[in-house]
């Protein structure tokens, strides 16, 4: 058990049976009335950002986590394969757990997030952010470069995101997995 005071962003707790992570936190001291915290959490199990309120000296159930690089193998069903970077042990885990799981390509690079209690994952994070090659797109005009206009794009591994209109089939892209924004042209 760990107390109010403990709470800080990447927090993992047990909360109403469901397993929470901290995105972020505010401690709020009123005049007259006590002080409290205002969490941000996302739960682990279904992705959900909620906010809540826990009063100052409350206890949570806290949980140990590990995170782990793993390498992406190849998907099988409905299952991803990964490979500890480590000790070689390879792992399935389900695809429906990765939020951008179209801009994971073979032989990358996440963390895994587990719970050490029983070993089970709870996320898979894919690196800030990704550099793919467009496969298609409408073919961009000479001097469209003033405008903040954007057109869609096919990437390389099956991702569709928005891009400038400068951008043309065959250029390198980097992507925030996040947001799945266009960030810049990555030249070779």
């Amino acid at each position: 058990m760990i107390n109010t005071s403990d709470i800080r962003n990447g927090l993992t707790f047990r909360y109403n049976g469901e397993i929470y992570t901290v995105a972020s936190f505010q401690h709020v001291k009123m005049g007259r009335g006590g002080a409290f915290y205002r969490v941000k959490m996302k739960s682990l199990t279904t992705g959900k950002v909620i906010e809540n309120s826990f009063n100052s000296g409350s206890k949570l159930d806290d949980i140990r986590v590990e995170r782990h690089k793993y390498q992406y193998l190849y998907q099988d069903g409905e299952m991803l394969v990964f490979m500890n970077e480590e000790t070689y042990e390879q792992i399935n885990i389900d695809a429906k757990m990765i939020d951008a799981m179209d801009l994971l390509q073979e032989g990358e690079v996440v963390e895994v997030l587990f719970n050490t209690e029983d070993d089970t994952p709870l996320t898979v994070d894919l690196p800030q952010y990704v550099i793919r090659e467009v496969t298609y797109t409408e073919p961009g005009l000479r001097g469209d470069t003033a405008t903040n206009t954007l057109k869609p794009a096919t990437l390389n591994s099956g991702a569709e995101v928005r891009v400038p209109l400068f951008i043309n089939i065959g250029d390198k892209v980097k992507i925030d997995t996040a947001t799945r924004a266009y960030v810049e042209r990555v030249k070779e």
